[in-house]
């Protein structure tokens, strides 16, 4: 029970200290140097974050970490420095709680310690990557501050019960863990869009019409849903957004053929089994919006109140205006510059998933 107590302790400090490890080393000097907990025996290895000069670097580090930690990019690239730095951190306070001089031990915890680091600075650092698709700077300081909440919240909560807290924090890490995939793909379209942007033209310029090269694999998966003859009348690469039945961030082709001009296709690859999506934009509405990464092409039932949403890079802003008006032209009923200018919702009638 005692080794569950220490790897409990342990654990738990490596877990926060990949929120903030200069909090977490700050927060737990203070209160062993200033007796707010007392260390019984089998922790008098934790004795050492309250040195006085432990306590002044670590605040001073943290000084500078707060502030950093609240603007946009700039928290971003600060993550980036720490990428190795807080699980190493983290693998470090594991060790020194345990405090065992078996080298097994010390081995084993700074393993878990890292690995716990490592899952909670990539929670963090991606969650970061994706506020700061937002020119605002609200939500920045809104996270930093919860971080802050959390890490002191959690030291107190190690304090009172190490192997509650070591319960708490598994879960934390398994559902981070779990959620890794869609963190990842998140994270990669925002760097992208964020490289794309700094490639963004002073001037778009002017296109008369949409590509209409479709690669050899997507057009087979096109076949397989749309069977007899396909002529591509255009097709434009995107980044799958919110919408009904479709995966968040998959790269991707929209198209759209001569035989059925009120039918879009929204065609993805992934690693198990392919999505092909047919998509009827009768009776719907489609709005192209200009955003600060990207540019956005909604589609919207008004009745079914039901939306999708593709994505484009910014300096292909001209082509997300012209699919947006070629699907406008297409819709029966609906006069194009009406359409661009009034959101509302999408149902999709008809369409398959591979």
């Amino acid at each position: 029970m005692e080794t569950l107590r220490l790897l409990s302790v342990g654990l738990g400090l490596a877990t926060l200290a990949g929120l903030n490890l200069y909090l977490t080393v700050f927060v737990s000097g203070l209160a062993i140097h200033f007796h707010w907990i007392v260390l019984t025996a089998q922790y008098h290895q934790l004795e050492v974050l309250g040195d006085p000069i432990v306590i002044i670097i670590a605040g001073v580090l943290y000084f500078i970490e707060f502030f950093a930690d609240k603007i946009p990019w700039i928290d971003s690239l600060w993550d980036s420095v720490h990428t190795a730095i807080r699980p190493v951190g983290g693998a470090l306070l594991a060790v020194t709680a345990i405090g065992y001089p078996n080298p097994t031990y010390d081995v084993i915890a700074a393993l878990l310690g890292g690995g716990m680091s490592l899952a909670t600075h990539s929670a963090k650092a991606g969650t970061r990557l994706i506020a700061n698709g937002s020119p605002e700077p609200f939500s920045n300081i809104g996270l930093s501050v919860g971080e802050d909440l959390a890490v002191i919240g959690g030291l107190a909560l190690i304090w009172w019960n190490p192997i509650v807290a070591l319960a708490v924090f598994v879960v934390i890490v398994l559902l981070i863990l779990w959620l890794v995939p869609i963190l990842y793909r998140t994270i990669r379209v925002k760097i992208w869009l964020a490289w794309r942007k700094l490639q963004q033209p002073a001037h778009y310029p002017e296109i008369d019409q949409l590509p209409s090269r479709l690669p050899h694999d997507y057009e087979t998966l096109l076949r397989q849903i749309r069977p007899g003859e396909v002529n591509v009348e255009w097709a434009v690469k995107v980044i799958s957004g919110r919408g009904k039945n479709i995966s968040v961030n998959r790269d991707g082709w929209l198209v759209g053929i001569r035989e059925e001009p009120q039918i879009i296709y929204f065609l993805a690859k992934k690693f198990f089994g392919d999505i092909a999506l047919a998509l009827d934009i009768d009776a719907c509405k489609v709005e192209h919006e200009s955003r600060f990464l990207q540019d956005d092409l909604i589609i919207w039932q008004p009745e079914e109140k039901w939306k999708r949403l593709f994505v484009f890079d910014r300096p292909r802003n001209p082509v997300a205006a012209m699919v947006a008006k070629t699907l406008n032209r297409n819709i029966s009923g609906i006069d194009t510059d009406t359409a661009l200018s009034s959101p509302e919702s999408l149902n999709i009638d008809k369409e398959s998933d591979i």
